[in-house]
Formats: C-alpha cells, sequence, structure tokens
C-alpha cells in the first residue's frame, strides 16, 4: 500500500511539473520580434493614433505583446536619427520591420536586405528604389502607398473649386525630406495650375524658421492660395503653417485631415489609420510565413475630404454645394 501510495505522489509531482511554467529564456524563444521606425516625432499626437490602429488591428489578428509579440518602436525626426535607429532595429534581429515614410523605409533598406520590412505612407516606392514592381515587389519589401502623385493635380482643382478667385498657388514642401517623391507630385501640380490658368510657384521649406518668411511671400501677392504637399516636415509644422495661412489670409488645401481640424480650409488625402491598420494584416502574414516579395504593394482604399466651414467663412468664401455632399468631415 505504502509502495502505490508513492508511486501516486510521483505521478502527481510529474503532472505538476510538466504544468509547471516553462523558464523564461524557453518562453522567449517563441515570442515573435516586431521593429518600427516612424519618421515623426514621439509626441505627435496623430502619429500615435497612427501607431494605435496597427496596435489594436495587430491585437484583433491574435498578436499580444509581451505574449507572443514584442513591438521595438523607435522615433525619428531627421536624418542622423534614422539612420541610427534603423541600425537598432536591425541589430534586435526582429522577424519584421514596420517603417513609416520613404525616408525611414530607405534608412531601414540600408541596413538590411533579409529583414523583412513592411512600410506605410511611401510614395513612389518604384521611383525610390524599394521594390521592383507594385504586384510582385521582389526583395524584402513590401507595403501600403500613401497617395499618388496625380492627386496634386486634384488639390489644384479642389483649391480652385472652394476659392475662384485664386490666380497664383504656391505648394510647401521640404526638398530634402520630400526629395525621393516630390518631383512627380510637382509634376500634376504644375501641369493643373496651367490647365486652370493658375500660376505655379514652388516655395521650399528646409526648416521652421523660414516658414514665417516664405508664408508672408506668398501674401503678399495677390489671389494666392497655399497647397501643403505630403512632406513629413510639413506634418511636424502643421500648426505653424495653419496660423500664418490665418494671419496672412491665405487659403489652404492640405491632403491630411488633421490639417483642416487646425483650421485649414480644405483637405483630400488618404486615411493614414486605416494604411496602418492594413499594415498589420501583412505582418502577421510574414510572421506566419509568407514572404514579403510575395505581398503586393497596395494603393489606398479610403479617402477623406474635409472642409472647415468656420475658415471659409473668415475668409470670404461660399462653399459650394458639390463639395459639402462629397464631404467625409465638415467643421463647424
Amino acid at each position: 500500500m505504502a509502495i502505490r501510495i508513492q508511486r501516486r505522489e510521483f505521478f502527481v509531482k510529474l503532472g505538476a511539473a510538466a504544468a509547471w511554467p516553462r523558464p523564461l529564456a524557453a518562453q522567449e524563444d517563441r515570442i515573435q520580434r516586431v521593429g518600427a521606425l516612424i519618421a515623426y516625432s514621439e509626441g505627435d499626437p496623430e502619429a500615435q493614433a497612427w501607431l494605435a490602429a496597427f496596435r489594436q488591428q495587430f491585437h484583433k489578428l491574435g498578436w499580444i505583446e509581451g505574449r507572443n509579440v514584442r513591438v521595438d518602436t523607435r522615433w525619428a525626426t531627421d536624418v542622423e536619427s534614422r539612420q541610427r535607429f534603423a541600425k537598432e532595429l536591425v541589430a534586435l534581429r526582429p522577424n519584421v520591420i514596420l517603417t513609416h515614410t520613404t525616408s525611414a523605409t530607405v534608412a531601414v533598406q540600408q541596413e538590411t536586405r533579409i529583414i523583412p520590412i513592411v512600410f506605410v505612407q511611401v510614395s513612389d516606392p518604384i521611383g525610390s528604389g524599394l521594390v521592383a514592381g507594385l504586384p510582385r515587389p521582389g526583395g524584402n519589401i513590401t507595403g501600403f502607398i500613401t497617395m499618388e502623385p496625380a492627386m496634386a493635380g486634384k488639390w489644384v482643382e479642389l483649391l480652385k473649386e472652394i476659392a475662384p478667385h485664386v490666380a497664383r498657388v504656391a505648394s510647401l514642401f521640404n526638398p530634402t525630406t520630400a526629395a525621393p517623391y516630390i518631383s512627380g507630385y510637382l509634376s500634376y501640380f504644375k501641369a493643373a495650375a496651367t490647365s486652370l490658368a493658375v500660376e505655379s510657384v514652388l516655395a521650399p521649406v528646409h526648416d521652421r524658421s523660414e516658414l514665417e518668411s516664405i508664408v508672408a511671400a506668398q501674401a503678399h501677392q495677390a489671389s494666392c492660395g497655399l497647397i501643403v504637399m505630403p512632406d513629413p516636415s510639413m506634418t511636424a509644422y502643421r500648426a505653424e503653417i495653419i496660423a500664418l495661412a490665418d494671419r496672412y489670409r491665405l487659403p489652404v488645401i492640405s491632403p491630411y485631415r488633421y490639417y483642416t481640424e487646425f483650421g485649414g480650409l480644405l483637405s483630400y488625402g488618404n486615411d493614414i489609420r486605416d494604411n496602418y491598420q492594413r499594415a498589420a494584416t501583412y505582418v502577421d502574414r510574414i510572421l506566419k510565413g509568407e514572404k514579403p516579395s510575395d505581398l503586393p504593394v497596395q494603393i489606398p482604399v479610403k479617402f477623406e475630404l474635409a472642409i472647415n466651414l468656420k475658415t471659409a467663412k473668415a475668409l470670404g468664401l461660399t462653399v459650394p454645394p458639390r463639395l459639402l455632399a462629397l464631404a467625409d468631415e465638415v467643421i463647424e
């Protein structure tokens, strides 16, 4: 009888040992690792909202940070920090790296041609040398395009429609941060301006200190409007740009809704949060074994038109009924 008790106790203890948590090192072996290089300030609320949208969708797909995945995020606002953080992330040997903007993606590409990369908000991945083609990107990179350069022509048309008196349009961009893709946008910008008999002006902004003098120079010209190009530098300066436009009474059209929330007249562009959610599905598929070379680069599927009626009224503009009917958001 004593022998039976000992054998029973032995098997109970054996079962308990099997149920005991594995050593921490063994658990960590099962955790997938994702790197993220975001070319914005960590304190930018919009950038935080984009990453939150990614995490939310990622969680829905079954990835729980601390349990089966770890996400290492780096925020980079200049060339030096992008290069430094790209090296740091690659050194961590993640299973996949998420990148935001062309400059961040190029920085990571320069560090690895092996680790899979999923980009968000890249304008011209082929022209930037990131992929060989959209349906079959090849290599270790795929992702989601921000919008096509032809959108620049649409912005000129919208600005002319909401502010018919405009006879001169200036495009704001940073020639350094927008260098990989801006030529395509400017080409459509100039063509649309010519077709509408509007003078097109390039207004490069190299840093925040130049903003006021550049905007003021445009304001001194009669019937001028501003178009803000999709550029991380312009996004960082958005509050200043809108404040200056308000001071000098200039109509502004921009690519993203948050400019209009700051007081810009009108915005039209893709929904960045939607791109981040879609990027989460690609990261999920790569972690489950698919190759980035087999995942086609995708274009935006969700766009937003936002109009600020308060700003329109302050500028003495009457918003056409057609635009009001098309708007996804009207700010009063």
